[in-house]
């Protein structure tokens, strides 16, 4: 499952409990956005796994926020892995699989 995020604050919540969690920036409009998210929902059933994502038509400032603190230049669609709170790995567009994010998953954890 793939819980949906939609403002600042509750992007800092997550950020300080410091779990592992993947966050998707998706685009309502993006045939290949459509695709990292199907990944991602695939990906998501995986036992122990956190996967958010937020809109970016809907949720700009959140967007933008994740660029700026953390330095990820946007791309959409784009998934961040957060590890104890930072970003320790991104891709976007046609890298946003089930296999890459497994991978990275496999070897955080």
């Amino acid at each position: 499952m793939i819980n949906k995020l939609e403002t600042v604050a509750d992007f800092t919540t997550l950020m300080e409990q410091a779990q592992p969690l993947f966050l998707l920036k998706h685009s309502l409009t993006c045939p290949i956005s459509q695709s990292a998210f199907e990944e991602m929902e695939k990906f998501s059933g995986l036992p122990e796994v956190n996967c958010y994502y937020l809109a970016v038509q809907e949720a700009r400032l959140l967007s933008d926020h994740i660029a700026e603190e953390y330095g990820i230049k946007h791309e959409s669609p784009q998934a961040i892995f957060f590890h104890e709170g930072q970003p320790v790995w991104h891709a976007s567009h046609w890298k946003v699989t089930e296999n890459a994010l497994t991978e990275v998953f496999e070897g955080k954890n």
